[in-house]
């Protein structure tokens, strides 16, 4: 699975919209969004904190494990 359908998978499980995380991230909306569309990826940065936010690793995240 491609990083961005992880992304959108994992948030949607967790209940939370694309609102909620971009809020919490301090990015803009169509940053996130670019982010589900896999137009871009996260910087590092950004990248811990989904996972944090998540509650998964960045292994998982990026799809190295499952």
């Amino acid at each position: 699975m491609k990083f961005n359908e992880r992304l959108k998978q994992i948030r949607k499980e967790c209940g939370l919209t694309q609102k909620d995380v971009y809020l919490l991230l301090q990015v803009s909306a169509n940053c996130y969004a670019s982010w589900e569309q896999g137009r871009t990826q996260p910087d590092i940065e950004n990248l811990k904190k989904l996972c944090k936010i998540f509650d998964v690793s960045s292994d998982y995240l990026l799809g190295i494990t499952d």
